[in-house]
């Protein structure tokens, strides 16, 4: 993805939209917020292999009980994602993202769950595997963490697109914890889009087996593209559900739409995914924005 590509084109048109329309909306803009926090919890610890459904997760961060029983580690995992998620949210653009910030907010993520591993990176004689990638040794765990934030803060001559994939795939390539590396990898993707003046992003569970794919990409090419298109069409999915609220525009289903329009749903639905059209994936159903 060049600087001048026709996604990352739009993405800079979006960026404008919404930034000349949210003046005197910030309270309808904190309620969007607030209601993606159990999406992008159940999403980020879906691709994780929890079992909690989005419903599941929406009633535990609720604080309503269940109709089955789930262990005490996902619970956890759900509730202090959102924690997490939360506080970035509130945080990011006035703190810098350092390796401190980074053991800190692994720390709020494993509380809990593993205390014992719960803000440290990587000790000696802790090695992990993702599939068939052995990650770098713990004793470089911290230099190449420090590289890759100096390599993207010195990469001015790459969009934000191109910044955020290289430093995500590289974050998992590294993998510095012992566990929770996925889920503070796509933290960090938002923590820095919110620092950078962006909104976040939620990297779909539907959506895992191209993700997948980008890592295996980066592995044996060390090509960011993939990468580069799932973080730019999330982007440009956040912005358009944003600016379609922010419009006052009704909300529908892209299926009743097609419907009204007569069109075919399969078309619209291959235009949404690509995102060529203005619509956007909420809990799990593609809307979009219409007038009246």
């Amino acid at each position: 993805m060049t600087n001048t590509s026709p996604l990352y084109e739009r993405i800079l048109s979006l960026y404008k939209t919404y930034y000349s329309l949210k003046t005197g909306k910030e309270s309808l803009l904190t309620l969007i917020s607030e209601s993606e926090v159990a999406e992008q919890v159940y999403n980020s610890n879906a691709i994780e292999n929890s079992t909690l459904s989005l419903e599941e997760t929406e009633k535990i961060l609720l604080q309503i009980d269940l109709d089955r029983y789930v262990t005490e580690r996902e619970l956890f995992e759900a509730k202090n994602l959102a924690r997490v998620i939360e506080y970035i949210e509130k945080n990011a653009q006035n703190k810098q993202l350092d390796l401190e910030m980074i053991l800190f907010l692994h720390k709020m993520l494993i509380f809990n769950i593993r205390e014992e591993i719960a803000g440290r990176f990587r000790q000696s004689g802790e090695y992990v595997r993702v599939g068939t990638h052995i990650a770098p040794a713990p004793e470089k765990v911290e230099g190449l963490l420090a590289q890759m934030l100096t390599q993207y803060r010195s990469s001015i001559d790459e969009n934000i697109i191109q910044r955020i994939a290289k430093l995500h795939l590289n974050f998992e390539h590294i993998h510095p914890f012992v566990d929770g590396n996925g889920r503070i990898g796509r933290i960090i993707i938002n923590y820095i889009l919110i620092k950078e003046g962006f909104v976040p992003v939620n990297i779909k569970f539907i959506d895992r087996k191209t993700y997948y794919e980008a890592f295996r990409e980066f592995d044996e090419t060390g090509k960011t593209e993939k990468m580069e298109n799932i973080v730019a069409l999330a982007l440009t999915n956040s912005y358009h559900k944003r600016v379609a609220y922010l419009e006052g525009k009704h909300i529908v289903k892209l299926s009743d739409y097609a419907k009204t329009q007569k069109t075919s749903y399969s078309n619209l639905l291959n235009k949404a995914k690509r995102q060529t059209i203005p619509a956007f994936l909420e809990k799990g159903v593609w809307k979009i924005g219409v007038e009246g």
